[in-house]
């Protein structure tokens, strides 16, 4: 099964493997990770665009890509942050990224 259009590669996953979604439900979408007030829900998303990016991690940024901009990010922040974490990450990972955003997000104007 393809996660390329399932808005959560977590939600995919769980058909198959429902304990490790639920290992990673509790922690990571509860107070602990993603609520935790120490930072801004779009401060989350930069962090986590930019490890997913520099991982190669493309199911994944699908999901994350969309939620970004559901926490303010902007398509031209993104672009920069793709941008700037080639230099970290590798230019392969930013590149297939920049491609894996644009069908996701569209063309940044």
């Amino acid at each position: 099964m393809s996660t390329e259009h399932i808005a959560s590669p977590r939600a995919a996953a769980a058909h198959f493997t429902p304990e490790l979604t639920a290992l990673i439900e509790d922690p990571l979408y509860s107070e602990r990770v993603w609520d935790d007030t120490r930072l801004s829900p779009r401060d989350r998303s930069i962090a986590t665009l930019a490890a997913i990016v520099a991982l190669y991690r493309p199911d994944e940024l699908r999901a994350q890509l969309r939620r970004a901009v559901g926490n303010g990010l902007t398509l031209p922040e993104i672009s920069a942050l793709i941008t700037h974490t080639a230099f970290y990450g590798g230019f392969p990972a930013a590149i297939s990224a920049s491609v894996i955003a644009h069908e996701v997000l569209g063309p940044v104007s």
